[in-house]
């Protein structure tokens, strides 16, 4: 009997999402009683990351939804979503709770941090609803996308070629969602992220005393995917030792674990992307032609954004209206966050060398630089983004005033006017009074909006250093930003200093 799923409290069934450094996949939650969740194969949900203890947190399926620590080595956090903050409250469960071993309640949209992992509890079918955020108006689009469902019923392997930031991922997601292993798993993998020393054991799996630590047997990751897709992101990138296994994999559809002795069979179907040219990596000998040929069952490029010049304002408005939901949950005014034509003529005149996600990263920052007036140009900080010669910093930097002394008054506003105006916008109000902290040496009198956008631009850096493994050059590209403005951000405000790329 198929086991019942748990239903949120809109009455939809909920799962989790798993994301490691190397790897994204998708577990249903059962109706009642508990789920373990850990490293070990054992565990009721397995999270395979080295940060993640055996047995690290269990969650309670309630009503209500619990989690609850166990003594992990690197602790568990929740990330709230619900919460009206400008940046999403961060709950320390286990080691910095009240008690240790209480449980803390959760809801969908929160993200649970089991040490670098991530799991977002969230309604299944999530990735089904992703089809309100695919924006095809442009006739290239249309033809890629029209070719996407048509081969999406087939077993045969699609190749996604486009530059960094231009839907690659999106488009994989459509295809597998078109195809008739919606229903299974969609296992994305970054051949960036997985080091060659990892990437072996992860994918293929492992028997156990193949290696000291082995000590019982793991399943790879290619066999979670059984009966759905996998999708290999940045499949260009894959060392040329797991491109000769790869290919094998690919040709029998088995694979052999590291110290197994008889092949396993699987029945997966690969969608691979890449932004480098596959043809000139095969010339120079840095990818194997085989592989390439086997990879290329159907080609699909995806045309820049700047060549989709149709499809800038839509995307926009969603970006925006997404933005303020998330960041001003609860007002009425973030239903629907209005660009001014000016702001969209600058959109539609910026090249975009981000793409797509350069183009969020700018929504995301105008939406809090606007608080709750029409998007202008002068809240997209465009000419900042697009030169990454110039010294720029993708927001302004705060005023460093002369030291006065701790007894010294602080100034009077210019306008009273003006600060009325500002309490009496909605998403002003939403701004929460302990954003309102400042940096050492910062003048502490900052308006909350200027708190909450460089709270908000922090932690989009602290997310996209941690998602790139600290590589500055990767994060950068997936901030839609240069690296000399990263390199700035990251000294303004005082994180951790990366291995330089």
């Amino acid at each position: 009997m198929a086991e019942p799923e748990i239903l949120s409290r809109d009455g939809g069934s909920l799962e989790l999402l798993i994301i490691t450094q190397s790897s994204m996949s998708t577990r249903k939650l059962p109706g009642s009683g508990s789920v373990v969740l850990g490293r070990d194969e054992d565990a009721g949900i397995c999270v395979p990351d080295s940060s993640v203890s055996r047995r690290h947190a269990v969650l309670h399926l309630g009503p209500p939804l619990r989690i609850e620590d166990l003594g992990s080595s690197n602790g568990t956090r929740v990330r709230a979503r619900h919460c009206s903050a400008a940046t999403e409250r961060l709950i320390d469960v286990g080691k910095g709770a009240p008690a240790r071993g209480a449980a803390v309640e959760l809801s969908p949209g929160d993200v649970i941090y089991l040490g670098a992992a991530r799991v977002v509890l969230r309604q299944k079918g999530g990735e089904r609803d992703a089809d309100k955020d695919v924006i095809v108006k442009d006739d290239a689009m249309r033809a890629v996308y029209e070719l996407a469902e048509r081969v999406a019923n087939g077993p045969i392997n699609i190749l996604l070629l486009g530059e960094t930031g231009a839907g690659k991922e999106v488009l994989a997601e459509s295809i597998h969602r078109a195809s008739p292993r919606a229903s299974r798993p969609l296992l994305r993998l970054s051949c960036v992220a997985l080091s060659e020393s990892l990437l072996e054991s992860e994918l293929f799996g492992h028997e156990r005393g193949a290696f000291t630590g082995a000590v019982r047997a793991k399943p790879g990751l290619l066999e979670t995917a059984e009966g759905g897709t996998v999708f290999l992101d940045e499949i260009g990138e894959l060392p040329p030792s797991i491109q000769a296994k790869l290919l094998r994999v690919i040709e029998e559809r088995k694979v052999m674990r590291v110290g197994g002795l008889t092949p396993i069979k699987i029945d997966v179907r690969f969608v691979s992307a890449t932004h480098r040219d596959l043809e000139a990596e095969v010339s120079r000998g840095a990818f194997r032609q085989d592989l390439y040929f086997r990879l290329n069952g159907v080609t699909l490029s995806i045309p820049p954004l700047r060549e989709r010049p149709g499809e800038v304002a839509a995307l926009a408005q969603l970006f925006a209206e997404r933005t303020a939901k998330e960041l001003f949950p609860g007002e009425a005014s973030a239903a629907f966050v209005p660009i001014s034509p000016a702001a969209l003529a600058a959109l539609q005149r910026h090249s975009w060398p981000g793409n797509i996600r350069e183009l969020r990263n700018v929504i995301e920052r105008a939406v809090i630089l606007a608080n709750g007036a029409p998007i202008g140009p002068e809240h997209l900080l465009l000419s900042s983004l697009a030169d990454p010669t110039r010294p720029s910093h993708a927001m302004p930097l705060p005023a460093r005033p002369p030291q006065t002394p701790s007894n010294a008054r602080a100034p009077e506003p210019a306008s009273a006017s003006a600060s009325a105006s500002a309490s009496a916008s909605p998403i002003a109000r939403s701004v929460p009074d302990g954003a309102k902290s400042a940096p050492d040496g910062v003048d502490p009198g900052p308006t909350r909006l200027r708190d909450a956008m460089e709270a908000h631009e922090r932690e989009r850096i602290v997310q996209a250093l941690e998602q790139c493994m600290g590589n500055q050059t990767r994060a950068a590209a997936l901030l839609g930003i240069s690296r000399r403005t990263l390199v700035e951000r990251i000294r303004v405000y005082g994180l951790p200093r990366p291995r330089k790329a």
